[in-house]
């Protein structure tokens, strides 16, 4: 029989009383409710004007607050001390740039046998070996291009073409050449050797540094002129890499000039007989240059020019070809002469060295 206090069929389920034991993993001890954010008035406190239900309790305060700030300054200041120390030790350090040499030139005259000989820009061409050189910067030709093992095909063609700017630039400009112009050279150069050039433009000397020649062709403008605007070429190329940073570029090219005086007030030359003469002569110079490039010369379309070879005639062994080309004109001989055998068109020999006298054949033929 049913309690006097409970329905017939027992405690409903799911109320409190029926079953107590499901309910005691969820009973809220005190320190449950303490930890509570909202508390309930009592009520008597509830009982006072506009009183509230409940209360809001203040936060529990971290006893370990400062602790844990300190641990995390701690692990920020390791991190920030790891990333340091990795940097330092970092394997793959940025390049480090070779400080750029000095040019280092020989400027060498080749004397003739005789007298030179003279004509028209056509025919002398047809008579001499540069019959089938090419005209112009066509003579530059690029060798086959292929990547080296730190540099790209695309940068390896970016040194050669840097390198035959600068052969255009410095023997092929008329401007270069006849004008006295130095910028278009200047431009290609790295400015760690603009002092250097600078200074050997304005106070050339024959010390195998200072020489103007070395850098570029150029004539008197006062006594020579070309006379004709095209000048023949023939010679190569070639590329190897100097260093993980370093590509460098020899090129040996023959040169082949025609010129004539440059007019009647510097007065007209004359030939061994005593006789005017006014036509053209042939002027050939061989150039031998090396350069370097490093990364920065790459991205910037400069050079560093670091040897340069030159021979050059026909011209007097005494002449001052430091400052300037000075080639004896058609009729002329030359004041001296020295080792004989030298050929600019043979590019199989070593270059002479002082002066050199040209062979037979070199100078057209009659």
């Amino acid at each position: 029989m049913a309690g006097r206090g409970d329905p017939p069929e027992g405690t409903p389920e799911g109320l409190p009383g029926g079953n107590d034991d499901e309910y005691r993993s969820v009973v809220f001890d005190e320190s449950f409710v303490r930890a509570a954010r909202l508390q309930e008035f009592s009520a008597q406190e509830r009982m006072g004007d506009h009183a509230k239900a409940v209360r809001s309790r203040p936060g529990r305060v971290l006893r370990n607050g400062p602790r844990h700030f300190l641990v995390l300054m701690l692990l920020i200041a390791m991190a920030f001390g790891t990333a340091l120390y990795m940097g330092v030790r970092h394997p793959y350090r940025p390049p480090e740039t070779q400080p750029v040499q000095a040019l280092r030139s020989m400027v060498v005259p080749l004397a003739p046998e005789g007298t030179v000989p003279g004509g028209d820009p056509a025919g002398l061409y047809a008579r001499s070996p540069a019959a089938d050189f090419r005209v112009g910067a066509a003579g530059i030709t690029l060798p086959a291009v292929r990547h080296t093992k730190n540099f790209s095909d695309d940068q390896v063609m970016t040194a050669l073409t840097i390198a035959t700017d600068y052969l255009v630039a410095s023997s092929l400009d008329p401007a270069v050449l006849t004008e006295g112009a130095v910028r278009p050279v200047r431009v290609l150069l790295d400015p760690d050797q603009l002092n250097q050039f600078d200074r050997s433009m304005n106070a050339p000397e024959d010390d195998g540094r200072h020489a103007a020649t070395g850098w570029l062709v150029r004539f008197d403008p006062d006594r020579i002129a070309l006379a004709a605007p095209e000048v023949r070429v023939q010679g190569t190329l070639a590329f190897a890499e100097a260093g993980p940073d370093t590509l460098e570029v020899t090129s040996d090219h023959t040169f082949a000039y025609t010129v004539r005086p440059a007019g009647k007030e510097t007065g007209t030359p004359t030939a061994a007989d005593g006789r005017a003469v006014d036509t053209a002569s042939l002027f050939t110079v061989r150039r031998q240059l090396h350069f370097r490039f490093d990364r920065d010369d790459l991205r910037t379309h400069r050079a560093e020019l670091l040897l340069s070879h030159v021979q050059a005639g026909p011209m007097s062994c005494s002449a001052d070809a430091a400052a300037l080309m000075e080639p004896l004109l058609a009729g002329q001989r030359a004041t001296g002469r020295g080792p004989a055998g030298t050929d600019p068109y043979d590019t199989r020999r070593e270059a002479a060295a002082v002066c050199g006298t040209l062979t037979t054949g070199t100078q057209p033929s009659g």
